[in-house]
């Protein structure tokens, strides 16, 4: 126990001090620009954040969820876009290590470990978006190769990345609706394009794609599991992993928000005196505070579920719910704190108070993970 400590410790400092020297200094000027941090890239292969999660017999570090989520969220704490370039893929890892055959394995995941494949997870549609089962990109089976037809969009690292974990339908006729439900591990080709880059208010810097799927040929080798049927239980699966990167993310930006309000509040003056000292700040800064406190153990307490290899959807939707909560809330009451200045692009709460709203829509939307919440507490009680 002690050594995984010191190791997380070490872990932990080597972020910091990324953060520090790479990410500060470049956060405003690329999310203004919404350009992709080629650069940045690289050096979280260096890293070795394409492989965090995944088995070190299989080229990763092979963090626990606990860790992980800790270092999401120091990156968080300062510029949020970096760590979905890596989370979305590390969703696709997740689901070929739990999920994917030996073969698979043995395949792709060493080559997701160093970033020489590199993508993420294609679900969202046009017409799908919490209602997966509502997908209607299909893949048919044509002798040793499926082909798949349709379209996805939001979908992270779709312009960048060259490999996806694609939902499908291989029986759209299946009832109930998931059974006929199938995951393919997709690199680029022929047939796969990208319809267009999107545009958001916040998010910036990381690539949010339309994907059109037309007559594109994947080897039936690339099954996710090898078996037709199994795809909404493999995302469903992967997904509490994703709902506590996006508690993390929470957490971190509540904390960062809290520090830059703290550290103006202690440098503006008004009435002789800093802000800090003002009742009404005070009061701002200690919920500030107390939210993103709270949000961190939130996310501990579902991750230490996910490592124990223990069902924690529920853990993971109070988790997601309420660190993205916060993340918005803090934002909101830094930028009353700011002031006029909270407008200006040259102060960085202004991306926070952008980038938060997403992390209540991302992975399940906050009005999806109450009813989970809800399902789950009057299953638990039953």
């Amino acid at each position: 126990m002690t050594s995984d400590r010191a190791l997380e410790q070490q872990i932990l400092a080597t972020i910091d001090k990324w953060v520090d020297k790479e990410l500060k200094p470049i956060a405003r000027e690329y999310d203004q620009a919404d350009a992709y941090p080629i650069d940045l890239v690289e050096q979280m292969k260096e890293l070795g954040l394409f492989g965090a999660t995944i088995n070190e017999e299989y080229g990763g570090l092979g963090l626990s969820a606990t860790t992980y989520a800790k270092v999401v969220s120091r990156i968080c704490e300062v510029w949020m876009a970096p760590s979905g370039i890596f989370n979305s893929h590390l969703i696709m890892a997740s689901c070929v290590q739990r999920a994917g055959t030996e073969e698979q394995k043995a395949r792709f995941l060493p080559r997701f470990a160093t970033g020489e494949l590199r993508g993420g997870i294609g679900l969202t549609e046009p017409d799908a978006g919490s209602d997966l089962q509502a997908i209607r990109t299909v893949a048919k089976r044509d002798g040793d190769n499926y082909i798949i037809n349709g379209t996805k969009t939001w979908i992270s690292n779709g312009i960048n990345g060259n490999c996806l974990a694609v939902l499908t339908k291989t029986d759209p006729t299946a009832e109930p609706r998931h059974r006929g439900m199938s995951l393919f591990l997709c690199e680029k080709g022929d047939g796969f394009s990208v319809g267009k880059k999107l545009k958001k208010l916040g998010y910036r810097a990381i690539d949010s794609a339309e994907l059109i799927f037309d007559n594109f040929s994947v080897p039936a080798d690339n099954l996710i599991g090898g078996s037709e049927g199994q795809g909404f239980q493999q995302v469903a699966g992967g997904l509490e992993l994703g709902r506590i990167n996006i508690a993390a993310r929470g957490a971190g930006m509540a904390k960062g928000a809290t520090d830059m309000a703290l550290t103006y509040a202690m440098e503006r003056k008004t009435f002789g005196k800093a802000i800090a000292e003002h009742q009404a700040i005070q009061l701002k800064l200690a919920e500030m505070s107390t939210r993103a406190a709270a949000s961190a153990l939130l996310v501990e307490q579902a991750a230490n579920k996910y490592d124990r290899a223990e069902r924690c959807d529920l853990e993971a939707g109070q988790a997601k719910f309420f660190a993205s909560e916060s993340a918005v809330q803090n934002s909101l009451d830094a930028m009353r704190i700011f002031g006029g200045y909270s407008y200006s692009p040259e102060y960085e709460i202004e991306r926070f108070y952008r980038d938060a709203p997403l992390l209540c829509i991302g992975e399940g939307t906050n009005e999806i993970q109450r009813m989970i919440i809800a399902k789950q507490m009057v299953a638990r009680a039953s």
